[in-house]
């Protein structure tokens, strides 16, 4: 198809519309504790940097002590870790993507900010056989927007930065790119809006799934 041999993808909000198990994980936590709860529109910016800035970004101003996100962080994870796939899809015409991405021979991998587990479960389910890596979030590895996770990820796949895109739907995700040296593909069908790609320097920006395999073939 091209130059290009492997596709890099964000998860959330990219691969998996999963705004909405989050935000209820979330709101189901916030209202435990008595702390006020939050719109599906609110989490499109919440979202992002992984599942403790997620937390912080909710907890109201006054209640962001360690004590306190631990707290509402471990009564998260009690009520995502059983309802984590309820509300989750795919986002139209993603499998038929990722099947021609295959087909061409091209690889595929998941780089999220979504806890290693949690993305695992999430791919398996939806996903099966689909990927040949997927990279979450640990204790030990810098998140996106450092490039550490990505160098990982090529190095897995036995690629170079400038044999990859990266697909993502947010400033994170364009800033990941830059910081890797990868060609970025912004989507707009994500949690953010497409001004935010372009500001944060989106080298193509795709309205549909089927359109990554057009700016691929572009690229070669």
């Amino acid at each position: 198809m091209s130059k290009i041999k492997a596709v890099l993808f964000d998860l959330d909000g990219t691969l998996m519309n999963t705004l909405d198990d989050l935000a209820d994980a979330v709101n189901f936590a916030l209202d435990f504790f008595g702390f006020e709860t939050h719109s599906i529109d609110k989490y499109r910016y919440f979202v992002g940097n992984g599942i403790p800035n997620l937390i912080m970004r909710a907890t109201p101003e006054n209640h962001r002590d360690a004590t306190t996100l631990a707290a509402v962080k471990k009564k998260f994870y009690e009520y995502y870790n059983l309802h984590s796939m309820e509300k989750t899809r795919p986002y139209s015409g993603i499998p038929e993507t990722l099947a021609a991405l295959k087909k061409a021979g091209i690889k595929t991998a998941v780089v999220t900010n979504k806890d290693d587990a949690a993305a695992k479960i999430i791919i398996n389910g939806f996903f099966p056989n689909s990927f040949d890596f997927v990279f979450g979030a640990s204790e030990d590895i810098p998140k996106k927007p450092d490039p550490t996770i990505v160098r990982i990820a090529t190095e897995k796949l036995g690629v170079t930065a400038d044999e990859c895109v990266f697909v993502g739907d947010s400033c994170v995700d364009m800033e990941t790119a830059g910081n890797s040296g990868i060609y970025s593909v912004g989507v707009t069908w994500g949690f953010r809006p497409k001004a935010e790609l372009v500001e944060y320097g989106a080298s193509s920006i795709v309205d549909t799934p089927d359109e990554i395999i057009s700016v691929i073939k572009k690229i070669g």
